[in-house]
């Protein structure tokens, strides 16, 4: 008569798992906590980069002279959770509506300065930019602009904003108003180069 293959050894046979589940839980044993501070650190700091703070790189030039390309800022964006932003704040910004149908997507963002408020107007002649008729004092920026801005009143829950390189920057007076919500955050510090580490 034939005889019947052999059955399979269950003790050989599940040897691997057991090896694989004893090597788990002699790491886990022995690592445990480092694993549990590695894990929470890990969550802090995403949860840190989405609501607290978060580095960004400059790309361009129409922050210059106050900003160069290849700066990189810590962003606050807590603050105007609160109030809004102020004449002056160096902010960083999604691109506008009006931008985003010309092919500009939301990443990398834009940074510029606030300019003008809500209900405030805006004018830009003979190379000032004034607010409600008086010319602000600029000295941060590279060179008076260069073109003529009819007075134009910021709406409700808008800003407007311009890069300091007023010549050379894609700001509100090319595309107009931007959206509050649009603010990503506030630059609040300058950490590379580290020869020009400076508060904003």
């Amino acid at each position: 008569s034939q005889a019947n293959p052999a059955s399979p050894n269950p003790i050989a046979s599940n040897a691997p798992a057991v090896a694989a589940q004893s090597w788990w839980g002699k790491l886990w044993q022995r690592h445990q906590e480092n694993i549990r501070v590695l894990a929470i650190a890990l969550i802090i700091a995403v949860v840190v980069r989405l609501v607290v703070a978060e580095p960004r790189f400059i790309p361009s030039d129409s922050m210059e002279p106050t900003l160069h390309v290849g700066d990189r800022l810590i962003i606050e964006k807590l603050a105007y959770h609160l109030a809004t932003p102020k004449r002056g704040d160096i902010v960083v910004i999604e691109p506008p509506s009006q931008l985003k149908t010309q092919g500009y997507r939301r990443s990398p963002a834009f940074i510029k300065r606030v300019i003008g408020k809500a209900g405030e107007t805006v004018a830009v002649h003979d190379g000032r930019v004034y607010i409600d008729g008086t010319p602000l004092d600029e000295p941060y920026i590279l060179a008076p602009p260069g073109y003529e801005l009819r007075p134009v009143q910021v709406p409700p829950e808008h800003l407007f904003v311009m890069g300091d390189n007023r010549n050379n920057s894609n700001d509100s007076h090319v595309w107009g108003f931007l959206p509050v919500q649009n603010v990503i955050g506030h630059a609040l510090y300058r950490f590379w180069p580290l020869d020009n580490i400076a508060a904003l």
